[in-house]
């Protein structure tokens, strides 16, 4: 069985508006950040109806999720939530221009912890832990379930599809580790709104040769 997923990053919020590293701070989207979610919602609810809506338990996460679905229930994954930005949290680069720590971390890449926070490592982890998890044990019996509900009903002609409404960080977490063909971390880099569909094969996952391919950015 085939399923799809959107991963949709959380719409713009004051601090992304003012260029800031948004990590723990829970802050509703801007009125730019609204509208910019109304008019994406055409476009994800043109696919198909969105079977579960997957979230992070940030509040600009799930007010971008009520949007686009206003009448599916979410499911927060607290796995989801975007790094944690430590010393440089709610910062912009003109706040953190000339901070040795902030030069040291531009140095590496952005590999090297951030000062009381995390690691792009330990970062990774947490949410592959955490999506893995959540296809294995909710999104795969859930899709298997409705399958079922339709077969004999011209099945082949329905898809199985969920959303996960997460952080930008969240999204490049997910894709570095399994989208095919591999691209690094920051190459899955999306602007706030948008995202990737992706598609997964559940034979493979069971497997435990999982990969996501990538239908589309958006």
């Amino acid at each position: 069985m085939k399923i799809k997923i959107w991963l949709i990053r959380h719409g713009m919020t004051a601090g992304n508006r003012q260029q800031r590293y948004v990590g723990t701070t829970d802050e509703l989207l801007c009125e730019e950040g609204r509208q910019q979610i109304i008019l994406k919602r055409q476009l994800i609810k043109s696919d198909q109806d969105i079977q579960n809506v997957y979230v992070s338990p940030m509040l600009r996460c799930r007010e971008t999720a009520e949007i686009l679905f206003p009448t599916v229930s979410q499911i927060t994954e607290a796995g989801f939530r975007e790094c944690s930005f430590g010393e440089f949290e709610y910062r912009n680069y003109q706040e953190l221009n000339g901070h040795p720590d902030y030069q040291a971390w531009i140095d590496s890449g952005g590999t090297i912890g951030f000062p009381g926070g995390e690691d792009q490592k330990a970062f990774c982890d947490r949410v592959q832990t955490a999506f893995e998890a959540c296809i294995r044990d909710d999104v795969m019996p859930k899709a298997c379930n409705w399958g079922q509900t339709y077969a004999g009903q011209n099945a082949a002609e329905k898809e199985f599809t969920t959303a996960m409404v997460v952080h930008g960080g969240t999204i490049m977490a997910i894709l570095s580790k399994w989208a095919m063909p591999h691209q690094d971390y920051f190459h899955w880099q999306v602007k706030n709104g948008c995202g990737y569909l992706v598609c997964l094969d559940t034979d493979e996952w069971l497997a435990e040769k999982g990969t996501l391919s990538v239908i589309e950015k958006f």
